[in-house]
């Protein structure tokens, strides 16, 4: 059985489809975690899962039982879930972690929580592959609202480019590391095939739904001031040293999908087309 935690993320939902479609047929089974247990929307090979990443008593038996566990970092008990893993059938751990925890940045609240998650799998003895994913086309639903009420989207940190990845690209690549040993011990840094600005995410989900859409920068101060109120201000401070002061660099593309998967990564233009329907 392989365990996918997150399993109603981004990246979690893709990924239980994925396997799925993979270990259909082959008696194997996908066990989705997620707090509630969701079983709406799971493909019917998958098992829902409730538990709680931070107690890892509550999902005891599929930990037991897991020959591999897809991780979401950032938990406690971290290291209690890697050993009850390791003490059942656990033969590799794939983790999903960001670029910032190469920076080893300990006072950055992001990077800190990164950071300890991979320290965590290192120490664990199992088996890994560590996936640094650059900032997620899916960031752009944030927009939906504004989009629904005028062709203005006002973006904070209008001038930084990012080579937006597909969560679905994510998965692609985990679900191979999950199901072969090529990828133990390798750290991929997964990015999208473009560089872009906010204003050329703006400017292609505009021709995509056939909106003459604008991008307009939001000033660092306010920014500041409407992250804060929906957002840990620790968590604000690690945003702005990335962006801001520029500590982040994600602008850069690399062919991880392609030779991971073998096939290219999914443009924006792509993603925008097929979740166009949640602007609209």
């Amino acid at each position: 059985m392989i365990l996918v935690t997150g399993a109603t993320g981004n990246v979690g939902s893709q990924l239980v489809r994925i396997l799925s479609e993979l270990l259909d047929g082959t008696g194997e089974e996908v066990h989705a975690l997620s707090r509630s247990g969701r079983a709406a929307g799971l493909p019917a090979n998958a098992k829902p899962v409730a538990g709680d990443l931070n107690r890892p008593e509550t999902f005891a038996t599929s930990l037991a039982e897991a020959r591999a566990l897809f991780l979401m970092p950032g938990y406690d008990n971290m290291a209690a879930t890697l050993a009850a893993a390791r003490a059942g059938a656990a033969e590799r751990v794939v983790l999903l972690s960001g670029g910032s925890a190469g920076g080893g940045d300990l006072t950055n609240a992001v990077s800190r929580y990164m950071i300890a998650s991979e320290n965590a799998v290192r120490e664990s003895g199992l088996p890994w592959t560590f996936l640094r994913a650059r900032m997620f086309m899916s960031n752009t639903l944030e927009w939906a609202g504004q989009l629904r009420q005028g062709d203005v989207v006002r973006a904070p940190f209008a001038g930084v480019r990012a080579a937006v990845v597909d969560p679905y690209d994510i998965a692609a690549c985990a679900a191979t590391a999950l199901t072969s040993k090529d990828h133990e011990g390798r750290i991929h840094t997964v990015s999208g095939p473009q560089s872009l600005l906010p204003a050329d995410r703006v400017r292609i989900l505009g021709e995509v739904l056939g909106r003459d859409l604008t991008c307009e920068g939001v000033p660092d101060d306010e920014a500041y001031r409407e992250m804060s109120a929906r957002m840990p201000v620790p968590y604000v401070d690690a945003f702005f040293s990335f962006y801001v002061d520029g500590t982040l660099d994600e602008s850069g593309v690399v062919n991880t999908v392609e030779e991971v998967t073998g096939r290219a990564p999914r443009t924006f233009r792509a993603w925008a087309e097929a979740h166009a329907d949640a602007f609209r």
